[in-house]
């Protein structure tokens, strides 16, 4: 029995029209038409929602016989291509938060003067940079491809402010007065609670994402 057969047959077994199994598992009605007659596959993500919905063991649903294995090798390239666009939406979301930073550190040093330095910190340190930091943060805390490492950004991402600080207003100063003075090591704290809160939020999302799913998912069998 090939990948087809084994959904429909699972479908079938617990009594679920192909609507029901479409709006358990977020898809449309003519997706779960196409895996049943095989004109496309589906990824390893909705089998195993298939397999919680149905009751039926993901074993039996992937195991493998001679007519499996285009869909074996259709579950690899997938695989690697989450994880190709995982990889570059980690790129993106870091890339967006450096180059903000870079364009505050250059915006200070070419289009503000001594005269309106405060207004620079004000909008771009107390503004720009954590709101920047608070909506990276939430991204990330909404995905699951971090991982526990994304609790570790938090410090990068009060590290780089203090930077942005020291390399602007505290550098101006240091010109002005000709001293050197050390960096405010203060504002590594408050931009990490920054992040951390947008991470926070960010991960309660996708928690309430869940339970909302896994309730939804319930209700074909009622």
């Amino acid at each position: 029995m090939d990948i087809a057969a084994k959904i429909k047959y699972a479908r079938i077994r617990v009594n679920l029209t192909q609507g029901q199994v479409a709006e358990a598992l977020g898809v449309s009605r003519r997706t779960i038409f196409n895996w049943e007659t095989a004109k496309t596959y589906p990824a390893i993500v909705s089998v195993a929602k298939m397999s919680d919905l149905c009751g039926i063991s993901l074993d039996h649903l992937l195991k493998e016989d001679s007519s499996m294995s285009n869909y074996l090798d259709y579950l690899e390239e997938s695989t690697n291509t989450v994880k190709s666009k995982n990889k570059l939406s980690k790129i993106i979301l870091m890339a967006i938060h450096l180059g903000i930073w870079a364009i505050a550190l250059i915006a200070f040093w070419v289009f503000s003067s001594g005269s309106d330095a405060l207004g620079y910190s004000i909008m771009f340190l107390w503004v720009l940079l954590p709101v920047t930091t608070f909506i990276v943060s939430l991204w990330i805390g909404k995905s699951s491809n971090w991982g526990n490492w994304r609790w570790l950004l938090s410090i990068g991402f009060g590290i780089m402010y203090m930077l942005a600080e020291y390399a602007t207003f505290s550098a101006a100063n240091m010109i002005a007065f000709e001293e050197i003075n050390s960096p405010e090591w203060s504002m590594i704290p408050m931009e990490v609670l920054t992040s951390l809160a947008g991470m926070g939020i960010g991960l309660g999302i996708r928690r309430l994402r869940s339970v909302f799913f896994k309730t939804g998912k319930t209700e074909p069998n009622r």
